[in-house]
């Protein structure tokens, strides 16, 4: 084996995935999880990692951690900020193109929320141990919330921030591997822009979305709306003493009622930071599940 194809042997191995399964260990948190699946889905219960018979020698910048850069589109009004995440040897490795996570923050909060509970360093031990493919994620911000301008953060999200990013960054730019994720404020946003362009994501993770009971209506339409088989995987949850809980039920109530297959997670907790923490590494591995293969080539 020459130079050459040892390099390209240890750059395919490094990358092959094997995602399982991960429940919370935290036992302070009990968990109630209700999954609607088709009837003909196989469901597997904590699938063992794929072992490997041997311990390649592993990329030098697999050990580094990944890159978040400030980002600014200046042409819209306001201009319309975001931070990016790119995981471990995005540098290094240029001939490969991602998945993306948009990752959408709460009301009073700014683009560095996620970031300041976790994500970019849990991101960065997943892919590091072959738990998922790397992934890019960007957490746009919408500290306009309580001004006039803010009305337009969805307009700016779906015709400014992605082709941006499809334009400037190697994303796999299809549904299949782009997805939509919110807490608070922005699982309302992922509710109203998940469910109006399903044709742009393959996976929407409400996490204590703020949804209120007069939108029931339109949600429910806009369900009604999307063909069964367009309609992106879910993820749903919220905690007992969260003060959003009877518009969430009602929500859980409309997906059920609309035979719409998703994962509901009844946890205990709050509308708070503290509540979203413990659960930080359980979303991504949800949303890591959509993207099992590794990185494509360009």
């Amino acid at each position: 084996m020459n130079t050459r194809q040892a390099v390209s042997w240890i750059i395919n191995l490094t990358l092959l995935i094997g995602l399982s399964a991960c429940s919370t260990s935290n036992e302070r948190i009990p968990t109630q999880t209700v999954v609607h699946l088709p009837p003909t889905a196989a469901v597997t219960l904590t699938p063992s990692p794929i072992p490997l018979t041997f311990t390649p020698t592993p990329l030098a910048c697999l050990s580094q951690p990944g890159t978040i850069k400030q980002e600014a589109i200046s042409y819209t009004n306001p201009s319309q900020e975001f931070l990016v995440y790119t995981p471990p040897c995005y540098t290094e490795m240029t001939g490969i193109r991602y998945p993306v996570l948009y990752l959408l923050h709460g009301q009073t909060y700014t683009q560095d929320q996620w970031i300041r509970l976790g994500v970019p360093q849990i991101a960065d031990a997943l892919i590091r141990s072959d738990e998922s493919a790397p992934f890019i994620i960007v957490f746009p911000d919408d500290h306009y919330w309580n001004a006039e301008p803010g009305d337009g953060f969805g307009d700016r999200l779906i015709l400014d921030i992605i082709p941006y990013l499809d334009k400037n960054y190697r994303t796999l730019a299809n549904r299949e591997h782009r997805s939509l994720g919110g807490l608070s404020r922005g699982g309302g946003w992922a509710v109203k822009l998940g469910f109006e362009h399903p044709e742009l994501f393959g996976s929407l993770g409400l996490h204590s979305p703020a949804v209120f009971k007069d939108n029931a209506p339109y949600i429910e339409r806009l369900i009604k709306g999307i063909p069964e088989e367009s309609r992106p995987n879910l993820w749903l949850d919220v905690g007992d003493a969260d003060r959003e809980l009877t518009s969430i039920l009602l929500l859980e109530e409309i997906l059920t009622r609309n035979n719409y297959f998703h994962e509901y997670h009844f946890y205990a907790g709050d509308h708070s930071e503290l509540y979203w923490g413990v659960h930080v590494e359980e979303y991504l591995r949800w949303y890591a599940q959509a993207w099992r293969e590794k990185p494509a080539e360009q």
